[in-house]
């Protein structure tokens, strides 16, 4: 399959802006300017760029409590994002919902998720939507390892499959459910397997390279939108950091291991290889990172500068 040129760039700017951005939150984060948790997608950004570079604006996803990635992959803008991470009144959801709870209808993003499994019954409510109403729009629904042990995995997964809903149920296995290794919380050593249960398509797929994200992506995706039904995929990846800024998740994990992931950097790697194809140069690269970092400074700038929500207009907005 042959990728063009535009497309494997946007990839490239996609996950470094991912990147840049999640770094600017876990600096803020330890300048205490952010409240709450902040979990951050640092090492998966292959997974949502290589997702989302199949999706039309239209396209519905629904994220999970690590759903940065998600949202600027689908396009979401930096200033309104982090100025929701940081409360603030000019943040997509006016400050209400933090980094957790971050969403974007305008561009199908229909949340992230601080519960675990959240976004499964959502996705499947998105897909009975598009058939209803006669569309070929399509939802991926990202999730994590843990979360495959939920009952709503399993109920979402088998009402897609009875009802050939178009959905892409996409697992992030980043090896840990917090601080639990995937095999002290289930029997299963690949998650897709458990696509057999629901006859449906399982797919496994290393989730540090963008471009085996897409292939395998891209299928599912028409699959979908031919009216076949839901596909679930499983993106083998690791989270570099801890589970939240603060976990320095080396406690559970082996440092050996930490490196050898960041070896496989997805950025690195794709850097690499577009070097090789002469698709970019080294100056080129560096002038891209330099104006997504500024990109990112001016976000953070924006956060600090935008008003904090009045108290007095806090219940506007919920059914009460």
């Amino acid at each position: 399959m042959e990728i063009s040129k535009e497309t494997k760039l946007w990839m490239l700017e996609k996950m470094l802006k991912i990147r840049r951005f999640e770094e600017q939150v876990y600096d803020s984060f330890l300048k205490n300017k952010i409240p709450g948790f902040a979990h951050l997608y640092i090492g998966e950004e292959a997974v949502a760029v290589g997702a989302c570079a199949n999706l039309r604006e239209d396209d519905f996803l629904t994220s999970t409590h690590r759903g940065h990635g998600h949202l600027i992959a689908k396009g979401g803008k930096p200033n309104e994002a982090m100025a929701e991470i940081f409360g603030k009144e000019t943040g997509y959801c006016k400050g209400r919902g933090g980094t957790m709870h971050i969403a974007d209808f305008s561009l199908g993003m229909l949340g992230a998720n601080g519960i675990v499994g959240g976004g499964f019954p959502i996705a499947v409510g998105a897909g009975w939507s598009a058939q209803y109403r006669g569309t070929d729009q399509v939802t991926v629904c990202f999730f994590g390892d843990g979360a495959s042990n939920e009952g709503t995995f399993h109920e979402s997964i088998n009402l897609a499959s009875v009802w050939d809903l178009p959905v892409i149920f996409l697992c992030e296995n980043n090896q840990f459910g917090i601080s639990v290794h995937q095999s002290r919380h289930q029997k299963v050593k690949d998650i897709a397997d458990r696509a057999k249960g629901y006859g449906i398509p399982g797919v496994i797929v290393d989730g540090m390279d963008v471009l085996a994200v897409y292939e395998a992506c891209q299928e599912a995706v028409a699959r979908a939108r031919r009216g076949e039904g839901p596909t679930l995929i499983e993106a083998k990846t690791y989270r570099f950091m801890g589970h939240h800024v603060g976990d320095p998740g080396t406690v559970y994990r082996d440092k050996e291991e930490i490196e050898k992931w960041r070896e496989r950097c997805p950025i690195k790697t794709f850097r690499e290889k577009l070097f090789a194809e002469g698709v970019l140069t080294e100056a080129e690269y560096e002038a891209m990172d330099k104006r997504i970092t500024e990109e990112m400074l001016a976000a953070v700038k924006f956060a600090e500068e935008s008003p904090w929500p009045d108290p007095t207009v806090a219940l506007d907005g919920l059914y009460v």
